[in-house]
Order: structure tokens, then C-alpha cells, then sequence
């Protein structure tokens, strides 16, 4: 058993924490501000050839592994969870579905464009009425001739208003046992297909979050994505590799968070001495370093397994809900070591605090995971 970084491993983790702190952080908080998107941000990623981090160099990758791409979120979240969010939706969920299931074509066609960073990826699973339940799905497609005829609509997703095309899922069979669900790739300048960016949000303002509404969009037959019925096995799949990245996601908040509280400790001062000597506050900053070791420890074993091509969907459960409810924890508590200050916009905890609930719910919320969990041991 080996808990060292490989080489390349350790040279990833430098550049991303260079480019983070260089390139990422010092615009992070007017970003958030403004709500605008970093586009320059992952054009430079993608000058970096990093847009592709964990897929073969054939296809526009780095040839990289899954504990290079949770080290990648991690070192962009801990400054920036906007950035974060959208870089690992880019890669877990935009790029890996056509990547674990497309055609060599449809590789070629719209992989090669995603990891060079000249769209951004997307998703489209979650619904009005189906986000936990996601076997819910109401929209629809309706084979005629070559074409399929797809109408409905999808919310919650990230990076559609700055993709070329992305994976959606939708109905194409009603039978006794449950709805036939298919994925589909879509070009998002479609006629009949809307992407509407008017959600007003709590954290991760920087990320764009979007509604897709689809009425009567023909795509051709060749635009599906693996096999007719087999969609909903498919995002299972999307959505375990997802969750690595969600929990990377939260460690590199949480990261960010710590590193804050415990500069502040250190700097400020009560009753004639740093707070950091008062051992209420090194007992706060002992756990959070203690838990969000715990945490990036279970995320890289679950990219580990992944990588080893094992299954992997009880750790990347569990290393989801632990980060994300560990993270949360860690903020909170950031917030309260700043006092007052931790409530004011120019202190980044603020940011943290507000930016980091999300991982408590995207990929599956804290519930969905006890779930997977509680299925995986058998109950």
C-alpha cells in the first residue's frame, strides 16, 4: 500500500495550484459579484491541455488518471468553487459519457472538441419532477424515420450555455417494468432547443446553472448515445465517476476554508494574545485538518478503484458524503472562528459558506448516497 503521489501526480497537483492562485483566485471574488462565467480562465486551461485531463492523448486528453483529475478540482475549488463545479462537470459529466460510451465516430466528432477546451461539456438528466428520482424522467423521444423527435425540458445544469452539444436523457418507450430511457447527444443550436440561464442562486455564482427546454428537436438516429434503453444504466455509471469529483470538490473547499480560519487565528488578536493560543480554537482547527485528510483520503481510493477498473460505486458514495458533509462542517465553522468578519462578503469564508452547501446536493443528495451505500453492504 502506497499513499505517495506518483511523479506525474505531484507535478499536476503544482501546476494546478500555480495556475489556481495565479490565475484563478485573484478574480474569484469579483467573479462571484458579477456572476460572470471564467471562460478565460478555461481557455487557459486549455492552453495547459488540461481540459482533458483524465482521457487518452488519441482523443485530445492528457492521458492522466482519476486521482490527477480529483487533485485538479480540489486545487481550482480551494480557491474558486465556481471554477471548480464547472471544470468537473466538464470532465465527469460532459466528457465521460461519451467517452465510456460512444461510437469511435462520435468520439472523434465531439470528445476530440471537449478535451481540447473548445466547448464546454454538460449533461442533461435532472427534471422538474426527476432529480433523486431521476427514473422519473418525463421527456421524451418519438422515433420517426431516421430522425427522433424530443420534447421537454431539464434544470439544474451546469455549462450548457457554453456547449456545443451535450448528453441528455430522455423516454423512448413506456414498458410495465418502467420507462425505457435513452441518452442522446444534442447540439445545443438545435431549432426547437432553449437554454435559459435566469436562476438566481445561493453560492457558485460564477457557474453557469441553466433550464433546457427541447420542443419538437429532430436529432438524427446516429446521436444516440450507446444503445436504445440503455440511458438509465448509463448516467448510473456518469454519475459514480461524478461523485469523485463532487468530493474533490468539497475537500478543496473545505481546504480553502481551513486555510483561511487558520490564518486568522494566527493574525487576530483577544485578550492580549493571538486566538490561535485559545485551545476552543485549536480544537476547531484540529478537526477540521483532521476530516479533510480523512476526506481527500477516501476520494483518491475511490479514484484509485476506478482507475484499476474495479467497481468503485460504494467508495465514490461514501467519499462523496463524507467530503461534502465534512465540508460543510468546516465552513460553518470557518465562518465562526472570523466572528463578525465571517459574515462579510470581503472575507472569502462568506464565499466558502455559501458556495459549498451545493455539494451536499448535486450528484445525488446526502439521502440518495446513504441509499447507495446502504444497497452496496447489502441491507
Amino acid at each position: 500500500m502506497d499513499f505517495d503521489l506518483t511523479e506525474e501526480q505531484r507535478m499536476i497537483r503544482k501546476l494546478l495550484r500555480d495556475f489556481a492562485e495565479g490565475e484563478v483566485a485573484p478574480g474569484a471574488d469579483e467573479r462571484d459579484r458579477t456572476k460572470v462565467f471564467p471562460r478565460d480562465v478555461f481557455k487557459k486551461m486549455a492552453d495547459l491541455n488540461m481540459m482533458g485531463l483524465p482521457f487518452p492523448e488519441e482523443y485530445g486528453g492528457a492521458g492522466a488518471d482519476s486521482i490527477s483529475f480529483a487533485i485538479a478540482v480540489e486545487e481550482l475549488s480551494r480557491v474558486c468553487a465556481s471554477t471548480g463545479i464547472s471544470y468537473s462537470a466538464h470532465v465527469s459529466l460532459g466528457c465521460a459519457p461519451l467517452y465510456l460510451f460512444g461510437t469511435e465516430e462520435q468520439k472523434k466528432e465531439y470528445l476530440v472538441p471537449l478535451c481540447r477546451g473548445e466547448t464546454m461539456g454538460a449533461f442533461g438528466l435532472t427534471e422538474p419532477g426527476a432529480g433523486s428520482d431521476a427514473g422519473g424522467t418525463r421527456t421524451t423521444a418519438v422515433k420517426e424515420g431516421d430522425e427522433w423527435v424530443i420534447n421537454g425540458s431539464k434544470c439544474f445544469i451546469t455549462n450548457a450555455s457554453y456547449s456545443d452539444f451535450l448528453a441528455l436523457t430522455a423516454v423512448t418507450s413506456k414498458e410495465p417494468e418502467g420507462p425505457e430511457i435513452t441518452a442522446f447527444i444534442v447540439p445545443t443550436d438545435t431549432e426547437g432547443f432553449q437554454v435559459i440561464d435566469n436562476y438566481i442562486k445561493l453560492g457558485l455564482h460564477s457557474s453557469n446553472t441553466t433550464e433546457l427546454v427541447l420542443e419538437d428537436v429532430r436529432i438524427p438516429h446516429q446521436n444516440i448515445l450507446g444503445e436504445v434503453g440503455h440511458g438509465f444504466k448509463q448516467f448510473l455509471v456518469t454519475l459514480d465517476g461524478g461523485r469523485i469529483g463532487i468530493g474533490a470538490m468539497a475537500v478543496g473547499i473545505a481546504q480553502g476554508a481551513y486555510e483561511a480560519a487558520l490564518q486568522y487565528a494566527r493574525e487576530r488578536t483577544q485578550f492580549g494574545q493571538s486566538i490561535s493560543k485559545f485551545q476552543v480554537i485549536q480544537h476547531k482547527l484540529a478537526d477540521m485538518a483532521m476530516n479533510i485528510e480523512l476526506a481527500r483520503n477516501m476520494v483518491y481510493k475511490a479514484a484509485w478503484l476506478k482507475d484499476c477498473g474495479r467497481r468503485f460505486t460504494k467508495e465514490a458514495s461514501i467519499c462523496k458524503l463524507f467530503a461534502s458533509e465534512m465540508a460543510m462542517r468546516v465552513c460553518d465553522q470557518a465562518v465562526q472562528i472570523h466572528g463578525g468578519y465571517g459574515y462579510m462578503h470581503d472575507y472569502r469564508v462568506e464565499r466558502f459558506f455559501r458556495d459549498v452547501k451545493l455539494t451536499e446536493i448535486g450528484e445525488g443528495t446526502s439521502e440518495i448516497q446513504r441509499m447507495v451505500i446502504a444497497r452496496e453492504i447489502g441491507c
